[in-house]
């Protein structure tokens, strides 16, 4: 219990002389005696500081006539610490202090918020110290989740390992010096709990039964879910499996064209037939939603039609759907508004929420997330069966790989379990690492009650203040008129209006309570130029406030290109030597994640080290200076340039190949599908691929998926035809191909493409031509044009 502490909030002269201050001190002494620390706090904000800063609060001892701090609304400064633990804390014992008023003088709140009361000169320190230091056990016992309490109760057991893995709660590591390194830097309790799948006490991961079982339910409640599943090999994991369970050989899936990889991983382990839906995109090259007319009946049904893939599926319906919400760039959806155009065209809908898992924590996301559609917003037997797959450990606080299925079943595609729990066994593993298991347990817990939402809370809130300062700054230098007046941009609107007062505000003068509470000043209107989409409905889609992306100059959401640039990748080269480590980098944009981990000491370390940069850029700095591991890899390249003129090099260099413009077109007319991505993985296994340079690609049918990041969006698919040499895909990759020889050191991270070391040429993996034999006698079938194709491509004998 040293680790839990105890607030004791009261007025200064009850710290001081007199019978109650001595009281109250012996007290805290015999609170510390009984293996507590006690934080003390004088005045409202004092303890307002003690309960953002300190989580390890036991319990809180305050007095009613506390002096008031900043939220004098509350009445005294005692009501206000009350009304801030109810918000911070989920059931936290608090003891009143009292003087000479009397119970019934209290508003009616507080007995609902107290667990005692505490008249320091009625009962002698230790008796009051020990009610507090019961309630404080009690406490700390009663917020373990269940996985995690019964973990800890087998490890303080002390029991000997006669079970896998073998080296029995670290032992076998203490002998060999390596394994003594690894052993004392990791600690004996990590090791401890590092148990074999044989260990009754906590249950089975796959039979969903005891503590593990508990835990899972208990997630499906905090998380708002009919049926929930812990999966320790991340959202891929959990993507393939949803696919696998959802659709089977031959049937059709739609499927998010900005789409993780691990869902196309899941059309080929199935055998599904795909049919991509094509997002928006915008001047900065950035994948918006899937517009409303693309996700409509008719829309969906035309695709299908058009799809050589399809003619001969088993069903003409789609019988699953996947989309990607909320995006890379923090673009979340109407989760309703989405199923309802979803369910003409699907009985299964999956919401591919890797990294949103706390949405459900915080009003300002209600109705946009996938576990938000269910019987009472969606009534009716049109209601599709929801799937949310979401990586637990990107932005709340679990182990990484530690992920969720989150499951609501509707009567016309229903879930049962036992046969769920087969495609779950398929991709799960029966070796569980107990501490990944617990960390979604205890990452449960913390999103249980106002702690949450205190969490989220406080992210969207850092982010907000972060957005603000930027623009400010920029104003401040245009207004300034002592250096050049650029400065680095924020997506998001340049106005919000206030629903109040109708009131249209800049968005550096809002209040952050505004911003940080209604969500329609995050929405992405219809046709507004900031964000750069079309075709969007008013509401339909909201900009995430805590996935910022930094704009650089050089072009606008609209597509306009200007005369001077800096592209985002300098900036994220020159923020690598600062040791600030971006999540996305395009063209143009880069972003950064406010998650619960955020501090205002480290959001103003970006902010220092952009303003940095903007000095060095105006100041004509050598680029040895700036990146001089950059200059001493590639010194012919860049030595005697300076950071402006890399800058300008490489923004005429995008500007004359239009790789943005490339990048938009390739995205927007997407390639012929030929083969099934799962006869291509065939294929690809046993010899029926060969790597082709794009200059020998045209018409070539792709192997393996080509994913460019940026953006981290696949370009190209197994199955699908190269197409032309002047068509949108070759003329986007040969662009990049071009940019890399160009710029070294600033290479696109480009999956499903091989480098051939001698040359630089990107070679990419394709089906091998029809006339060579291929494994079991199949051959490809395909004509000269899509109008005349007779059919999709089979492997084998008919079925």
């Amino acid at each position: 219990m040293a680790d839990s502490s105890v607030l004791i909030a009261v007025p200064e002269h009850l710290r001081g002389e007199g019978a109650g201050a001595g009281q109250l001190g012996k007290v805290g002494e015999a609170i510390e005696a009984a293996g507590l620390g006690v934080r003390w706090a004088v005045g409202a904000a004092d303890a307002e500081a003690v309960l953002r800063t300190e989580a390890g609060l036991a319990a809180a001892v305050v007095a009613w006539d506390l002096p008031p701090g900043r939220d004098a609304g509350a009445g005294t400064g005692g009501g206000a610490v009350l009304r801030r633990i109810g918000r911070r804390f989920h059931h936290l014992p608090v003891f009143l202090v009292m003087a000479d008023e009397g119970m019934q003088d209290l508003p009616l709140w507080v007995s609902e918020t107290v667990v005692g009361y505490v008249w320091p000169l009625e009962d002698t320190p230790a008796f009051i110290a020990g009610r507090i230091a019961t309630a404080a056990r009690a406490y700390r016992e009663a917020i373990l989740p269940p996985f995690f309490r019964a973990l800890r109760r087998f490890h303080d057991a002390h029991e000997y390992s006669w079970h896998t893995p073998a080296h029995s709660g670290g032992v076998a590591f203490l002998k060999s010096p390596v394994g003594r390194a690894f052993h004392d830097y990791f600690g004996e309790r990590l090791l401890r709990s590092d148990l074999s799948i044989s260990v009754e006490e906590l249950g089975s991961l796959f039979e969903h039964t005891g503590p593990i079982g508990d835990a899972e339910r208990n997630a499906a409640r905090v998380f708002g879910s009919d049926l929930t599943y812990f999966v320790l090999h991340g959202d891929s994991t959990c993507n393939r499996l949803v696919g696998h369970f959802s659709v089977t050989r031959d049937e059709i899936a739609l499927v998010d064209r900005n789409c993780h990889k691990s869902v196309l991983h899941g059309l080929v382990v199935s055998g599904a037939r795909p049919v991509y839906l094509i997002p928006t995109r915008n001047g900065y090259g950035l994948a918006g939603p899937l517009p409303p007319a693309e996700i409509g009946a008719d829309s969906v049904a035309a695709r299908i039609a058009a799809n050589p893939l399809t003619r001969d599926a088993l069903s003409a319906e789609g019988q699953y759907a996947v989309f990607t919400n909320s995006t890379y760039d923090g673009l979340c959806y109407d989760a309703v508004a989405a199923a309802r155009a979803f369910a003409a065209s699907t009985p299964r809908l999956h919401f591919d929420e890797a990294w949103f898992a706390y949405a459900r924590f915080h009003p300002l996301y209600a109705g946009r997330y996938g576990m938000s559609v269910g019987p009472d917003t969606f009534p009716g037997p049109e209601r599709p069966t929801v799937f949310a797959t979401q990586s637990t450990h990107k932005l709340l606080a679990a182990l990484s790989q530690s992920a969720m299925v989150h499951v609501r079943p509707a009567p016309r595609a229903p879930v049962e379990h036992d046969r769920f729990n087969e495609a779950l066994m398929m991709h799960g593993t029966t070796s569980p690492l107990y501490p990944m298991i617990a960390s979604l347990d205890v990452a449960t817990a913390m999103m249980d009650g106002p702690q949450g939402h205190w969490l989220v809370d406080e992210a969207v809130t850092e982010a907000i203040r972060f957005r603000q300062e930027m623009v400010r700054i920029r104003r401040r230098i245009e207004a300034a008129g002592d250096r050049p007046s650029w400065f680095f941009g924020v997506w998001q609107p340049e106005a919000v209006t206030d629903p109040a007062s109708g009131a249209r505000l800049p968005f550096d003068e809002a209040p952050a309570d505004l911003l940080r509470t209604e969500p329609s000043c995050w929405h992405l209107e219809p046709g507004a130029d900031w964000h750069g989409f079309p075709g969007l409905d008013e509401g339909y889609c909201m900009l995430d406030p805590v996935k910022v992306t930094l704009t650089c100059p050089g072009i606008s959401a609209t597509g306009v290109v200007a005369d001077r640039g800096i592209p985002a990748r300098v900036l994220t080269a020159y923020l690598g030597t600062r040791s600030i480590v971006v999540e996305k980098t395009d063209s143009y944009t880069t972003l950064v994640l406010f998650s619960m981990g955020i501090t205002k000491g480290k959001w103003g370390t970006l902010l220092d080290a952009l303003m940095d940069f903007k000095a060095l850029y105006d100041g004509d700095a050598p680029l040895d200076r700036v990146l001089p591991a950059l200059v001493a890899e590639h010194p012919r390249r860049y030595s005697g340039r300076t950071l402006p003129e890399l800058c300008q090099e490489m923004h005429e260099h995008l500007r004359s190949v239009r790789l943005v413009e490339l990048l938009d077109t390739a995205f927007r007319e997407l390639p012929d599908p030929v083969a099934p991505p799962q006869l291509c993985y065939q294929r690809l296994i046993r010899g029926g691929t060969e790597r082709v340079r794009l200059a020998e690609a045209s018409d070539r049918v792709a192997a393996a998926m080509v994913t460019v990041t940026p953006p981290g969006i696949p370009v190209l698919m197994p199955g699908e035809s190269v197409g032309a040499p002047d068509g949108p895909l070759l003329r986007y990759l040969t662009a990049l191909e071009s940019f890399d020889r160009r710029f070294p050191g600033f290479r696109s991270e480009t999956h499903g493409v091989t480098l051939d070391p001698d040359t630089g040429d990107y070679l990419i993996e394709c089906l091998r031509p029809e006339a060579e034999d291929h494994p079991r006698g199949s051959r490809i079938r395909r004509a000269s044009a899509p109008a005349q194709r007779r059919g999709p491509l089979t492997a084998g004998p008919p079925r």
